[in-house]
């Protein structure tokens, strides 16, 4: 209250201070025993110590920094407030972020989503474990985000996560020293077979693509490199190669219209000066716009000796890193050029009346799940088609549902308590008659009253049957305090707690961020068509996420469950089998035992 009376602000407490490296202001109000030089990379850490010990990393690897913040508790300024000053600084062109906490992660995804179109973001986050988080909760005093609401944030948010604190600064090398890839295509030359293969292993582990060397460049390669050189990609020059080899084999690779990146591998052996082959690299791209790591294995200081005078190239001792790196920085720059998200919007949703609902509800008869009836009116709001149903009290009413219906028809108990019906034997399905409904139903009681959970049901619901060709799939939300609604997608039914195949995202969503939530599924060739079975309607499936993302973005859904919804074949559309409701008051506190928990979908506590 102070430090705002007189127009000052805190950075702290707890922290370790700041320093801003700047020529015309050499700020030092940190205690860092020593500074790096003057650079692009800007530095903000939640620890004060450990950020203090990663400045002198900074030093050692010659990257150069604008400024540091240690921002400790955060009592005034935060890691939002950092980005959008340096969003502003031209000294600055990447941002390292070590976070423990996130104490207004939606205005940090925002922030962060504008200034990544610019600026990369690269972050690492602690406290992913348990024993993580109470460390991390018991240092900063702040309350830990959970895994699975980080992982979805940083994703959406366009932020390069990293693993581990080498994997942050290895790719930082790599944005501070090279130009952005255009691709993924990698080209890789060296001078030692093993660590070409190792090096082109490590690449498609990562996701980076090793094609074949175009007949012209091998042409080329072939006009000065001894007959036993292997051309293809990897180049393996031999242990005989030159610095001019090398200089010349980069710029033949670089020229490669199929090539968007190059890995340099070189290996020490008697007959090449390290230095040599060093120079030879430097010359080689020294005019290409492509970006060029490098792997000097077994050599002390080769950084030194390949950050030249008006070029610097990034080097690692070992292929894995480079190749790790080098695809951090290829799908950030193939997510700047991926166009700006679409909103979804639809025109049949009715978001007053649904609002007007949802607050009667609360109050009549309160929070808590919905009845069938009441959650097929709410979702009726937003264009969602429930599949029709009756809910009934008794096995006699269960024949006259049946009869109305018409054709086969589902069982279903009906129970607040029971989550999983399919695990009491209350599912019963493809029932052709009502007489067969009926007789189900009277089953269910008594396996209940044998269980010893007849108090639990509350009736019975009769659905119709949908059969034919198609998938089940599981579409679910849950209201985390700090993150808002986490929407969920996967594969459903039965399947859904077995193959735990699930894409998290946090809402609003996208109709692009739809699309990449059901392409990254492991089942998602199903819905494509596998096998001789037919293609899917992943339109309808998409566009049910949609709604169910506005959904609770408007109303005060705690947790809503799509298990299963049943897609049907191109055209055909999707239709919901079955689906819970609660609602809660938006300052009631989310209780605990969802299927967005750490630890995958189901059976775990909620992040």
């Amino acid at each position: 209250e102070l430090a705002r009376a007189y127009g000052m602000r805190i950075m702290g407490p707890n922290c370790l201070g700041v320093f801003n490296l700047d020529p015309a202001v050499r700020l030092n109000a940190s205690f860092a025993p020593t500074l790096p030089d003057w650079g692009t990379l800007a530095f903000s850490s939640q620890s004060g110590a450990l950020g203090i010990a990663l400045v002198d990393e900074v030093r050692r690897l010659g990257l150069g920094m604008s400024s540091f913040a240690s921002i400790g508790n955060k009592a005034d300024i935060s890691g939002n407030d950092l980005l959008e000053y340096w969003e502003q600084d031209p000294a600055t062109a990447v941002i390292l972020m070590y976070l423990e906490s996130l104490a207004n992660p939606r205005r940090f995804a925002r922030i962060a989503r504008r200034v990544g179109r610019s600026k990369p973001i690269v972050a690492i986050k602690s406290g992913r474990s348990q024993a993580g988080g109470r460390a991390a909760m018991s240092h900063t005093g702040s309350l830990t985000a959970g895994e699975t609401a980080v992982s979805a944030l940083f994703r959406q948010a366009g932020i390069i996560r990293t693993e581990s604190l080498e994997e942050m600064f290895d790719v930082a090398s790599v944005l501070v020293r090279q130009p952005l890839p255009g691709g993924s295509r990698v080209g890789i030359l060296t001078n030692g077979g093993g660590l070409g293969v190792l090096c082109a292993d490590a690449c498609e582990a990562a996701g980076l693509a090793v094609p074949e060397t175009s007949a012209a460049s091998a042409a080329a390669l072939r006009a000065f490199l001894p007959a036993e050189a292997a051309l293809e990609n990897p180049v393996d020059m031999l242990a005989s190669a030159t610095g001019d080899h090398y200089r010349r084999g980069l710029e033949i690779l670089l020229a490669d219209d199929a090539l968007d990146a190059i890995i340099v591998a070189f290996i020490p052996p008697l007959v090449t000066d390290p230095a040599e082959a060093a120079a030879g690299v430097l010359a080689g791209a020294r005019s290409a716009s492509k970006t060029v790591v490098a792997c000097f294995a077994g050599i002390d200081d080769a950084q030194r000796a390949l950050d030249g005078p008006d070029l610097r190239i990034p080097t690692f001792a070992f292929p894995e890193s480079a190749a790790r790196s080098l695809a951090q920085v290829a799908a950030y720059a193939a997510s700047l050029r991926a166009p700006e998200g679409t909103p979804w919007q639809f025109d049949d949703i009715a978001r007053l009346p649904a609002a007007a609902h949802a607050s009667q509800l609360l109050v009549d008869p309160g929070p808590g799940w919905l009845t069938p009836a009441a959650t097929a009116e709410l979702l009726g709001f937003y264009g969602i088609r429930v599949a029709r149903g009756s809910l009934v009290a008794s096995p006699r009413e269960v024949a006259d549902a049946a009869t109305r219906i018409g054709g086969p028809v589902a069982v279903k108990i009906a129970s607040g308590t029971l989550l999983h019906k399919s695990d009491v034997g209350g599912v019963a399905l493809g029932l052709a008659t009502p007489e067969d409904a009926a007789a189900a139903a009277v089953q269910m009681q008594r396996r209940l009253a044998e269980a010893g959970l007849a108090g639990s049901l509350e009736g019975f619901l009769v659905q119709e049957m949908v059969a034919g060709p198609g998938m089940e799939l599981f579409v679910g939300v849950v209201s985390d305090p700090l993150f808002g609604p986490l929407l969920a997608c996967g594969a459903g039914g039965t399947l859904l707690e077995l193959l735990r195949d699930v894409s998290v995202r946090i809402t609003p969503v996208t109709r692009e961020e739809t699309g990449e939530m059901l392409r990254s599924l492991k089942t998602y060739p199903i819905l494509q068509g596998y096998r001789g079975s037919p293609a899917l309607d992943v339109g309808a499936i998409e566009q049910l996420i949609g709604r169910v993302g506005l959904m609770v973005e408007d109303l005060p859904v705690a947790e809503l469950d799509v298990n299963p919804a049943f897609l049907r074949p191109r055209g055909q559309g999707c239709i919901v089998l079955d689906v819970r409701i609660r609602l809660a008051s938006p300052a009631a506190p989310r209780p605990r035992g969802s299927r967005l928990g750490p630890g995958g979908p189901a059976g775990s506590p909620a992040a």
